[in-house]
């Protein structure tokens, strides 16, 4: 279980190819300092296990079934990633529940600064139409492990704000208009609707 509130930037080191996985090396100074094996990890929001730790950094394994559900399936050396170490019981919950497990991805449509000159920017993202339902108006999301508030929603359409921290600490400073970014909705609205459709089957008879 993570909080979406990331720790540092690390750098995917190298990509190995393995028959429908793929082992990555990432370069994580902080999260990787008192990594151990078996450890969890979230990277741009995929909840990844430590399989061994170097100085400085981690590998980890990645299944086919992340690689084609997640932007991780796109990633390259050199590429920027958000890390974050499992939370503690009893630490602060600075973000939200996040438990690092991919919904789906979404594509950066827009980002754009507000014209008073605020120092913040609006990013605007499509998401698959399956997850619309989730999303709603102040409610949270993580966007590449990054945990939001949604300022508004419009169909499969959703807008947050970044902050110059948020942008300067974490990939979503990076993203430009038509690059994928991971998301997980809500794991309360997933129990809610889940609930609600046991009480209203579609079906009548």
């Amino acid at each position: 279980m993570f909080t979406g509130i990331v720790e540092e930037l690390g750098e995917l080191l190298s990509r190995r190819e393995r028959p429908d996985a793929a082992c990555f090396t990432i370069s994580a100074p902080l999260t990787g300092s008192d990594a151990r094996a078996g450890d969890s990890i979230s990277v741009n929001g995929v909840c990844l296990t430590v399989v061994d730790v170097q100085d400085g950094g981690f590998s980890a394994d990645v299944i086919g079934e992340t690689l084609r559900r997640s932007s991780l399936g796109a990633a390259r050396s050199g590429d920027r990633l958000n890390l974050e170490r499992a939370a503690k019981l009893g630490d602060r919950l600075g973000g939200h529940l996040v438990q690092g497990h991919v919904d789906g991805t979404g594509t950066v449509l827009s980002r754009t600064a507000p014209q008073d000159g605020a120092p913040w920017e609006l990013i605007r993202i499509g998401l698959p139409p399956e997850l619309a339902r989730y999303v709603v108006e102040k409610g949270s999301i993580a966007v590449d492990g990054v945990s939001l508030t949604v300022i508004d929603v419009a169909g499969d359409k959703f807008s947050v704000g970044l902050i110059p921290t948020t942008q300067q600490l974490t990939t979503l400073g990076l993203r430009r208009p038509g690059e994928l970014v991971n998301l997980e909705v809500d794991i309360l609205a997933k129990y809610v609707d889940r609930m609600v459709s046991g009480c209203f089957p579609s079906d009548p008879r």
